[in-house]
C-alpha cells in the first residue's frame, strides 16, 4: 500500500535513525515536572532511544476518507460470526463471568459484548508500541497535555510490573488490552481478578472482564435495568414525528414519551414490567426518522462513555441483546443496499481476486486495495463508484 503524502512528509521529517533530539528533549522536560515525580529513573530509561512514530500523527489529524454507514458497521460488529464466538466464550468462561457479574452488577452478555466489539475477543488489540505512540503524541500535534498524562500513567503501569515494556502494544492513541483501556483508565479501574498480583489486561481474561464490568459500574450502570427500547414513532396528519431538538442527552420521562404517541416497536405500550413512568430516556435515531428509533436510558450512557460514539454503543447493547436470545431490530435500516458481514467481505475479496484484482489475502478488512477493486467493479457494472461494498455488488459478482 502506498504511503499517504502526509505520512511520507512526516517520515521525511522524522527519520527513524538516529533518535530525534527534539523528542528526547521534550521527554526530559516532562520528566522534570511535578507530575512525573512518581516515575523512577529505571522506568524513564525504558524511553531511551525512542524515535517518534509518524503514523500516530497521521491518525490524530486524518479526516476519514471512507466512512461506513451505520448499517455497514452493524453488519460487521453484530454479525453471526461474532455472535457465535461470543456464545462460545460465554460458555467457556461461565464461572468467571458469573463471579464478575455477581461482584460488579453488570450482566455477562454486556461484558462479553464489550470484549467482542473492542478487540474481537482479544484478537484485534492493535499493533502500536504504546510508550512510543504516547511519547510521540505528548510532544507533537494536538492534545499534548492529555497525552502526557496518559504517558505518565503508562510508565507507572510498566513500573508496577503490570505490563512488560516490549509487550505493551495497542491502538495508536494508547488504548490497550483485550478490552482496550487507556492507561489512566487502567490506573483508576483495572482489577486483578485472578489474584496473581498484577492487573493484566493483555493476557488475563478474568482481569479484562472484571475491569470492564468495574468500568461500567463506575460509569453508572444500574443492575437489572434495560439500556433502552426500540420504539415506533407516531405521525400526525401524514406528517412525520419531529426530531428537532431531540437526542440522547435530551431526557424526557417515559410518561411524556407515551403522551407524545410513542409506543414500543411492536405497538404495545411503553410502560410494561417494572419500568416506571418517571424513568427518563432520550430519543436516538442514528439513521434519521426513516430508520430504527430508540429510547435510551442510563445503561446506554454507561456503555457510550466507554467510547463516545453512538454506533459503537448501540452495537454493544444490541450484541448483548442477541446473546440473550433477542432478535434483530424490527425497523429496517433506510437503504436498498445493506452492508456485508465479515464472512461476506472475505467472499467478496475472493471474487475480486478471481476477476484479477490484487487485493492480497482475503481477510475481511476493507483496505485500500479492496476499496480500489470494489470501485473498479462498480464502474464496470454501472453502479455508483463509491468504493463501498454492499449486498448489491456482492450479488452481482456472485452471478458472474
Amino acid at each position: 500500500m502506498p504511503v499517504p503524502l502526509v505520512a511520507a512528509a512526516l517520515v521525511a521529517l522524522w527519520p527513524t535513525d538516529p533518535p530525534q533530539p527534539q523528542l528526547a528533549q521534550c521527554l526530559q522536560r516532562l520528566r522534570a515536572t511535578s507530575a512525573a515525580r512518581s516515575i523512577r529513573p529505571a522506568t524513564w530509561r525504558t524511553l531511551d532511544g525512542l524515535t517518534p512514530d509518524p503514523r500516530v500523527l497521521v491518525n490524530l489529524d486524518a479526516q476519514p476518507e471512507f466512512t461506513l454507514p451505520i448499517w455497514d458497521y452493524f453488519a460487521v460488529m453484530v454479525d453471526q460470526e461474532r455472535i457465535d464466538d461470543a456464545q462460545f466464550l460465554l460458555r467457556e468462561h461461565r464461572a468467571t463471568l458469573a463471579r464478575v457479574s455477581a461482584r460488579y452488577g453488570v450482566d455477562q452478555a454486556t461484558v462479553v459484548a464489550v470484549w467482542g466489539v473492542e478487540s474481537n475477543f482479544g484478537k484485534g488489540r492493535g499493533g502500536y508500541h504504546i510508550l512510543r505512540s504516547l511519547a510521540t503524541l505528548s510532544c507533537n500535534g494536538r492534545r499534548q497535555t492529555y497525552f502526557r498524562r496518559e504517558l505518565l500513567s503508562a510508565l507507572r503501569i510498566v513500573q508496577g510490573g503490570h505490563v512488560e515494556p516490549d509487550a505493551f502494544v495497542g491502538s495508536w492513541a494508547g488504548a490497550f488490552g483485550q478490552t482496550q483501556f487507556m492507561p489512566s483508565t487502567f490506573e483508576r479501574l483495572a482489577i486483578d481478578f485472578d489474584g496473581d498480583g498484577r492487573r493484566d489486561l493483555m493476557e488475563s481474561v478474568p482481569d479484562a472482564l472484571a475491569s470492564t464490568a468495574n468500568y461500567l459500574r463506575n460509569a453508572g450502570w444500574r443492575t437489572g435495568k434495560p439500556w433502552g427500547l426500540e420504539v415506533r414513532l407516531p405521525s400526525a396528519n401524514g406528517q412525520p414525528f419531529s426530531l428537532a431538538g431531540e437526542g440522547r442527552r435530551v431526557r424526557r420521562t417515559l410518561e411524556e414519551w407515551r403522551a407524545r404517541g410513542l409506543t414500543r416497536v411492536d405497538g404495545t405500550p411503553l410502560l410494561q414490567g417494572d419500568l416506571a413512568a418517571a424513568t427518563t430516556a432520550g430519543l436516538l435515531t442514528p439513521a434519521g426518522a426513516a430508520g430504527p428509533a430508540f429510547l435510551v436510558m442510563r445503561n446506554f450512557d454507561a456503555v457510550f462513555s466507554y467510547n463516545a460514539a453512538v454506533s459503537y454503543a448501540l452495537a454493544i447493547v444490541h450484541l448483548a441483546d442477541r446473546l440473550r436470545g433477542g432478535a434483530e431490530f424490527v425497523t429496517a435500516w433506510p437503504t436498498d443496499d445493506l452492508g456485508i458481514s465479515r464472512v461476506e467481505r472475505r467472499e467478496l475479496q475472493a471474487l475480486l481476486a478471481q476477476r484479477g484484482h490484487d487485493i492480497g489475502t482475503p481477510d475481511g478488512i476493507l483496505g485500500r486495495l479492496t476499496r480500489d477493486a470494489v470501485k473498479a467493479e462498480q464502474e464496470r457494472l454501472g453502479h455508483e463508484a463509491t468504493g463501498r461494498p454492499g449486498q448489491r455488488l456482492l450479488r452481482a459478482l456472485r452471478e458472474m
